[in-house]
């Protein structure tokens, strides 16, 4: 599996042979030889590989980048560009990388530049020649990648960017209020700005795809850590009509929140559910407990507490009525599309309601 340590130089010799390979399985087509541009000629692409198609000479100008995101994408395509309008003739440009995502192949037919990966992903189009071959999975190293964005302290940021996402943010200030490391702040600014996520502004940087952001976090979540306890209470009136009970557990140290469908309920009502899901800390735990006259059970419960191991969804909980602390609604959204089709439904409402992001 390849990892993302690959330099440019690597990149090319790789793609070099993987070229030659994909272009083999076209009878019509013969590659009659390959120049590479030393790196000192200052050559505006790496290397040129001229062809044959049907006995008729064709030329690939081939750019190479050590990273697929859009933003070096972006810059390569407009190296190509400059470099094919100055020799003029009949030339294809073509942008090798080590993985190029959906989105960078999809930035890459918006922009008529053939394409070829060392995953196998590919398209190429010159004369009547069309070859086109997708590979389903991500390379080990790019799903890494999207996990460590979605890390716990990586949410936090996130979940305070989503839930303003046209203002601007200096590194410094979202630190604070995310309560993370400047540091892990700018590491997320940067993954942002390469897939073209995000964009830079004069008060500091913005997000650009809110909506791009949160499908693939939906795509990637893992719930947040912790120990899930079942629990039934004979306490009855576990309604939007009758909460108070549940005032004052914790809001102003917010050691309690109402989760999922409880919490989706108070936001864009779908359906009840006859379980009630909280996120808690051992404090708020220990509350509920005593509060609710908890009991342990196997089956049936009708009470389902996370007592998380990282505190971060506590810290941008909504009162959503005096007393009620709610998860907030990105992370309403993203628990309930765990919860099969009825939580699927119920999150789609959710974000039909409360997570439009027109621009």
């Amino acid at each position: 599996m390849l990892k993302q340590e690959l330099t440019e130089s690597d990149v090319v010799t790789r793609g070099i042979i993987a070229l030659k390979d994909l272009l083999a399985q076209v009878p019509a087509v013969t590659i009659e030889k390959v120049t590479e541009q030393p790196v000192a000629s200052g050559a505006r692409h790496d290397f040129t590989a001229d062809v044959t198609i049907f006995g008729k000479p064709h030329i690939l100008v081939v750019e190479a980048k050590s990273n697929g995101q859009p933003r070096f994408v972006r810059n390569a395509i407009l190296q190509l560009r400059d470099y094919i309008a100055k020799i003029g003739g009949m030339a294809t440009p073509l942008l090798l990388a080590p993985y190029l995502s959906p989105e960078t192949r999809a930035l890459c037919r918006e922009e008529k530049i053939s394409f070829l990966d060392l995953e196998g992903n590919a398209r190429i189009a010159f004369d009547n020649m069309f070859i086109e071959h997708v590979v389903p999975t991500r390379p080990l190293a790019d799903r890494r990648g999207l996990k460590s964005l979605f890390k716990p302290k990586s949410a936090q940021i996130l979940r305070v960017l989503l839930r303003n996402p046209w203002h601007s943010w200096k590194v410094k200030d979202l630190a604070e209020v995310a309560g993370v490391s400047t540091g892990q702040v700018s590491n997320i600014r940067t993954a942002l700005l390469d897939r073209e996520w995000a964009t830079k502004t004069f008060e500091g940087f913005t997000l650009l795809e809110p909506n791009l952001l949160l499908d693939t976090w939906r795509d990637n979540y893992e719930a947040p850590a912790g120990e899930r306890l079942n629990y039934y209470t004979t306490k009855h009136g576990l309604t939007l009509e009758n909460v108070s009970y549940l005032s004052t557990l914790g809001v102003e140290e917010k050691h309690v929140a109402l989760a999922a469908f409880s919490a989706a309920n108070w936001f864009a009502p779908y359906g009840r559910v006859p379980t009630q899901y909280f996120y808690a800390d051992r404090t708020g735990h220990a509350q509920l407990k005593d509060r609710l006259n908890l009991s342990t059970v196997e089956k049936g419960e009708n009470i389902v507490i996370t007592v998380l191991k990282d505190r971060g969804p506590l810290r941008d909980t909504i009162e959503a009525a005096p007393g009620i602390n709610c998860t907030g609604i990105v992370q309403t959204y993203l628990d309930l599309w765990q919860l099969g089709e009825r939580g699927r439904e119920a999150a789609e409402h959710l974000r039909q309601e409360k997570l439009l992001w027109p621009k």
